[in-house]
């Protein structure tokens, strides 16, 4: 029982503030990098949560900090530095000013409405993925303000300025990728919210309107999929009044409301036409992160694969109060990557499931098999089921049926990014990065495993602990 309690408690850590910021030419180095690794592995996650007088709620709210790891000639590079945004300077003043995810200063009602529906009071605390936007690599979030930075010193430039006249109050931080063009939706809050989906030519600062469609409740989405057809909103029931966001005063998260009895919608708009279908199903399922989506030959069905969870609770569980509670002992929710089988004519869907162990933070190979038919899958999982209370390992999903894992004990690995070998001969042949938290040492590393049978290839120890993150970008040299 003492070792279980433990686990419990070690990742903590993980969460905790990391202010200094550092650079260090080359990192001590354990086993041997490959020759062909050549590139920058960039990642963006919250690294404070403690304001003068204040506590953030939410793992979700912390302030932005950029993580770099260059690697070539087998050496390896670090550096890290906070974004320097609206919200940063607020908190170095010892203020919050910016509402967040799940965490709000006090404002008035003038003030909450100014933010819900322009969103001109937003900090632009962008600390969820990495993008890039015309020639700018850019930090992202679920609010339409990507913030552009150097990446090579990690500086901040600021805040993106699109030359179109779309507007919207929420976006994802996921868009999607496909021959040149982003894709990505602007949701409007009213009485009646929109949801705007549009395409970005690479090079460009116009996004280009693909289609619209209305609707009473917005659902809380935090990416999409993209076949080679459709651009697919999975609306789950978690679902909100926007008038509500105004007059009650809560956090952005906590004034959405779980209703399982209206099942789950799926919005199908065409790439090319921008036409909108629909399909439903009566269950209620939610979700974080899609993980590919694809076409049958004619179109009529789509096969779309997400993690799922069978309510929205894991966003409670996300508060800091609970993830660092000594005395919680509760585990992971568990959740499955599921597929769903949309009949786009008839608007049903079917579903099952695929592998039946919880994760998070999946990755496949993007450049070779997004809106494809595909085979692996690449994420953190939990070692013990029902047992360990944060993702512990490294899983690799056979979607014929196998699941490899690498975990070590007190290893607290994040999301791993898949490289490919330029000579790849099969789909999961080359590296994923992965920074793991070492709570026994309190610092972290990088850590190289070979995508095919997720061996320990090398290890990159950086002198000092690098919080939970959520995602990155691996730039080729």
């Amino acid at each position: 029982m003492k070792g279980d309690a433990k686990m419990t408690c070690d990742y903590k850590k993980g969460f905790a503030d990391q202010t200094k910021e550092i650079t260090v030419s080359s990192l001590e180095v354990e086993g041997v990098i490959p020759d062909w690794l050549s590139g920058t592995l960039v990642r963006n996650g919250p690294a404070r949560f403690r304001l003068e007088g204040k506590t953030l709620n939410h793992w979700f709210d912390g302030l932005a900090m950029l993580h770099k790891f260059d690697i070539a000639n087998g050496h390896i590079s670090y550096a890290n530095r906070f974004l320097d945004t609206p919200a940063l300077r607020a908190a170095k003043d010892g203020k919050m000013k910016y509402g967040e995810f799940a965490t709000d200063p006090c404002r008035s009602l003038f003030k909450r409405i100014t933010q819900v529906f322009t969103g001109s009071t937003s900090g632009a605390n962008a600390n969820v993925s990495i993008g890039k936007i015309a020639k700018e690599f850019v930090a992202q979030t679920e609010t339409p303000l990507p913030v552009a930075f150097d990446v090579d010193t990690l500086k901040t430039i600021g805040i993106v300025s699109y030359s179109d006249g779309l507007k919207g109050n929420l976006t994802t931080a996921h868009p999607h990728q496909d021959q040149g063009d982003q894709f990505n939706y602007l949701l409007s809050f009213g009485h009646k919210s929109t949801y705007n989906v549009y395409r970005l030519s690479d090079g460009s600062k116009k996004r280009q309107l693909i289609g619209s469609y209305s609707t009473g409740r917005p659902s809380y989405m935090h990416s999409f999929g993209l076949s080679q057809q459709y651009l697919i909103l999975m609306e789950f029931p978690l679902v909100v009044n926007p008038i509500s966001m105004l007059v009650r005063g809560k956090p952005f998260i906590a004034n959405y409301t779980w209703k399982p009895e209206r099942g789950t919608r799926f919005s199908l708009v065409d790439r090319q036409t921008g036409e909108v279908r629909y399909a439903h199903t009566d269950e209620a399922w939610f979700g974080f992160h899609h993980v590919n989506a694809f076409d049958n030959n004619d179109h009529s069905k789509i096969d779309l694969d997400i993690i799922v969870y069978p309510d929205a609770d894991v966003v409670q569980y996300f508060y800091l109060n609970s993830l660092l509670n000594k005395r919680n002992q509760e585990a992971y929710p568990k959740n499955e990557l599921r597929r769903f089988t949309i009949d786009v004519p008839a608007g049903t869907v079917s579903s099952r499931r695929l592998v039946d162990h919880s994760a998070e933070l999946p990755r496949i190979n993007y450049e070779q098999c997004n809106r494809k038919t595909y085979r692996y899958v690449y994420a953190n999982g939990i070692a013990r089921q029902g047992e360990s209370a944060f993702l512990d390992t490294v899983v690799k999903f056979d979607l014929t049926g196998d699941v490899k894992e690498w975990r070590q004990d007190g290893q607290y690995p994040g999301e791993s990014v898949f490289v490919a070998r330029p000579d790849a001969r099969s789909e999961d042949d080359g590296i994923l990065l992965t920074v793991v938290l070492d709570s026994t040492a309190n610092n972290s590393y990088l850590l190289l495993l070979d995508a095919r049978d997720l061996s320990e290839i090398a290890r990159a120890s950086v002198p000092q602990h690098v919080p939970f993150g959520f995602h990155g970008a691996y730039i080729r040299s």
